[in-house]
């Protein structure tokens, strides 16, 4: 790509832009937490969200969003963001990363954002789902999508030079990884399920320190997208297999050329080196403390990535609302009430 196209020097700046971004989205939806109301607390984060992407310094094009334009007046995709100057890049949003989490006040709620340069990130058209395999460093070299999970499972106990016992494994409680769960625990692992949203536990997988080893199971094609960003910037490996759930989606994978056999990589799902991530904590969880609220504001902690350089950063940050409001009212953006 052109120096007028690509990150270039940029990916320093727009790393933090992206963190101011993902804090807005998450302080809105917290606000929320535990009302009961996900689509209340996805829609604050939504407004927040394009809010403050509206004035970064980017040519932006939402490829992975709130679905298409008639479903979603904001942040849909193909929509054009940013103050339309270089760089020129793909974007995939996902304002409230866990909504059910958020309405009952459950762990491991994110706000995250990916960016990668212009042309890079797969649109998945009508495959809404897919098969997913994702590892930490240490395993991204030894396990084989096709292979049994039991046969995995064994593989990432020997390079971590132990027992397939102390593995963990990430899946989302659903009734259709019920054959899944039962391969898993017949090999002799743990299981750690997850409510909702995979995106977290595929980035727990590849983080040290969480007590997760793998995050296997069928999910988001979009979710996979935004982990293919997280994967490049922490040296992981996410697999995956595009599913069509019924006949008419089959059809039109098909047509639109979607190969339903492959197996994907990150580098099927982003074809670019030069990645950024973001990611707020809504609520508590093993990656990012969630929001917390005072009389005068908001504390917040954020995971910001660059793939370039393999740098991860912890971001904890104080945010006063009479001055924050101030410049939400200059910029058009969500506001937050003090006490």
């Amino acid at each position: 790509m052109s120096a007028s196209k690509d990150l270039g020097g940029s990916d320093r700046n727009l790393a933090l832009e992206l963190v101011r971004v993902t804090e807005a989205a998450a302080m809105a939806a917290a606000r929320r937490m535990g009302l009961g109301d996900k689509e209340a607390a996805d829609q604050a984060a939504v407004d927040a969200m394009r809010g403050t992407l509206g004035r970064i310094a980017m040519d932006g094009v939402v490829v992975i969003g709130e679905g298409e334009k008639d479903e979603a007046p904001m942040l849909y995709n193909g929509e054009v963001i940013g103050d339309g100057t270089p760089p020129q890049v793909d974007i995939a949003v996902d304002p409230v990363e866990g909504t059910t989490l958020t309405a009952k006040g459950l762990p491991n709620a994110l706000a995250v954002i990916a960016l990668a340069e212009r042309g890079t990130m797969l649109d998945p058209g009508p495959c809404v789902y897919m098969q997913k395999l994702a590892v930490g460093p240490l395993a991204a070299e030894v396990v084989d999508f096709e292979a049994p999970i039991g046969e995995n499972l064994r593989r990432i106990a020997k390079a971590k030079g132990g027992h397939v016992g102390d593995v963990t494994v990430s899946v989302l409680d659903r009734p259709r990884h019920d054959a899944l769960v039962k391969e898993i625990r017949e090999a002799g692992a743990r299981i750690a399920f997850i409510l909702d949203g995979d995106v977290a536990g595929a980035i727990m997988a590849a983080r040290p320190d969480t007590g997760i080893d793998i995050s296997v199971g069928t999910g988001g094609t979009p979710e996979g997208v935004i982990t293919a960003c997280a994967m490049k910037c922490l040296g992981g490996a996410l697999y995956g297999r595009l599913v069509a759930h019924d006949e008419p989606t089959r059809q039109a994978a098909l047509d639109g050329g979607y190969d339903l056999d492959a197996v994907l990589t990150q580098d099927d799902l982003v074809r670019s080196d030069r990645v950024l991530f973001a990611g707020t904590g809504i609520t508590d969880g093993a990656l990012l403390r969630g929001v917390r609220f005072s009389g005068r504001g908001a504390t917040t902690q954020s995971m910001s990535m660059r793939s370039s350089s393999g740098t991860v950063r912890i971001v904890s940050a104080e945010h006063t609302f009479t001055k924050f409001n101030a410049i939400a009212k200059f910029a058009s953006l969500d506001t937050f009430d003090e006490g």
